[in-house]
């Protein structure tokens, strides 16, 4: 059964079957489309994949795109948040707004250095206490900011 949302995650070019199917489960459980765009590192029939979103692939809506351009013409009006560790605005800071897509860069290099320069106003970053850790993983990245957009608009209301 596939739910509505006020959200989407938008994963681009991703490597890891496990965090991928995290996120999945994760977009399963609060109603969240998920786009993954371009080149994956991976089958979509992988078993870790679908381990990791167990038996929760019923519940997303999943959608392929080949470039994030396609994506984004499929949907002019929509506003997109890109996260990265060199953002310098952090994601309590963002203003979302139920629609919102939030984009998530592969495991191993973040997003395309042309995206943040373009889109710098709208790029955020989760603080990172620690200064031996260089990031998080991208699954726990997705749900904090999710979680938070979540919050802003309330939905997590009960």
């Amino acid at each position: 059964m596939k739910q509505t949302t006020s959200f989407h995650i938008v994963l681009i070019e991703p490597e890891i079957p496990p965090n991928t199917g995290n996120i999945a489960r994760l977009c399963g459980a609060t109603g969240t489309v998920l786009h993954l765009v371009g080149k994956l590192g991976f089958s979509l029939d992988d078993k870790h994949l679908k381990r990791a979103g167990l038996d929760y692939w019923d519940a997303v809506d999943v959608r392929r795109w080949d470039s994030f351009d396609d994506l984004q013409a499929a949907f002019p009006e929509g506003r997109f948040w890109f996260t990265s560790k060199k953002a310098t605005k952090s994601h309590v800071q963002a203003d979302f707004e139920a629609g919102d897509f939030l984009v998530f860069g592969k495991e191993t290099l973040g997003l395309p250095e042309e995206l943040l320069s373009r889109y710098a106003d709208r790029s955020l970053r989760i603080p990172i206490l620690s200064p031996v850790v260089r990031s998080l993983n991208l699954s726990t990245a997705a749900g904090i900011i999710l979680y938070e957009a979540l919050r802003q608009v309330g939905q997590l209301e009960p």
